[in-house]
C-alpha cells in the first residue's frame, strides 16, 4: 500500500481532522517543501494542515528544536543560557537540577544524524518515513495504540514529558518506540494548538502491522462481537 493510500485509509477510518504527518530523516537533496525559517513546532501545525517543509541548521529557528532533531550541540554558555531560559523564562521546570534531570533521564538527541528533516503530510511524501506523527483526540489515540499493539499485545515504553520536537520526534526516532505526548506547553500555546489534541508518534517499520489490524480489531472497522454470556440484561 502507498503512501496516499495508507493516509486515505487512517483518515476514513479514524475520522482523523488533521494529516497524518511523515516525517524523515535524509542525507538527500529535497526540492519539494518549503525551506524557510521555521521552527520545527510550527512546521508540525502548518503541515497537518497541508504544508511540506525542509528544515536543516540554517532554517530551524528554535535552539531546542535544533537540538533534538540532532543540527547543534548544546555545551558551555549556551547550556547556560538554556537554563536560565526554561526555569526563568518558560518557567517550564522549577531548578537547574530539574532541568538536568529532564535532558539526562531520556534519550539523547540524534547529534550528526541527518542534514535536514522533512516534514509533511504522509500522502505526500516521496521518500520513505522514519516516523508517522498523528495530531488527534484521545479517542483516536486509543484506537491508535490499540491497533499498534494488535499483533504483539506489548505496551509501548512512553516518555510523555519535554518538548515537543522531543517527545514526538527525538524520542521514538531514536528507540523505535510508540509514543503518545500532549507536547510542551509553550509550543501549545505559541502555535495555539487545538486543546484536545495529543501527537502520537508510529516508527513507520510498525505501519505495515497497523495497517493490517484494521479489519481484524474492533479499533479499525472489525464489528465487536459480545457472547450472549457477556451480554448484560
Amino acid at each position: 500500500m502507498e503512501f496516499k493510500e495508507q493516509s486515505e485509509l487512517l483518515k476514513k477510518v479514524l475520522g482523523l481532522k488533521k494529516e497524518p504527518l511523515a516525517i524523515s530523516f535524509t542525507n538527500e537533496e529535497i526540492s519539494d517543501g518549503q525551506y524557510e525559517k521555521t521552527s520545527i513546532c510550527k512546521a508540525l501545525k502548518r503541515a497537518a494542515e497541508g504544508d511540506c517543509f525542509v528544515i536543516d541548521e540554517k532554517v530551524s529557528t528554535c535552539p531546542g528544536g535544533s537540538r533534538f532533531c540532532g543540527f547543534t550541540e548544546v555545551t558551555g554558555e549556551q547550556k547556560r543560557r538554556l537554563q536560565r531560559f526554561l526555569t526563568k523564562g518558560e518557567k517550564l521546570t522549577s531548578t537547574i537540577v530539574s532541568f538536568e534531570r529532564m535532558q539526562k533521564l531520556t534519550i539523547q538527541p540524534p547529534l550528526g544524524l541527518a542534514d535536514r528533516l522533512v516534514i509533511c503530510p504522509l500522502e505526500k511524501t516521496t521518500i520513505r518515513p522514519d516516523i508517522v506523527l498523528f495530531q488527534c483526540n484521545p479517542e483516536q489515540a486509543c484506537r491508535l495504540i490499540t491497533l499498534d499493539t494488535y499483533w504483539d499485545g506489548i505496551s509501548p515504553k512512553q516518555q510523555v514529558i519535554g518538548s515537543l520536537c522531543h517527545s514526538s520526534i527525538t524520542y521514538p526516532i531514536m528507540t523505535g518506540c510508540t509514543n503518545i505526548t500532549m507536547g510542551d506547553w509553550t509550543a501549545r500555546r505559541q502555535q495555539k494548538f487545538e486543546p484536545d489534541v495529543l501527537f502520537l508518534s508510529i516508527p513507520y517499520e510498525r505501519m505495515h502491522n497497523l495497517i493490517t489490524a484494521i479489519p481484524n480489531c474492533s479499533a479499525g472497522d472489525a464489528e465487536a462481537v459480545i457472547p450472549e454470556e457477556f451480554q448484560s440484561d
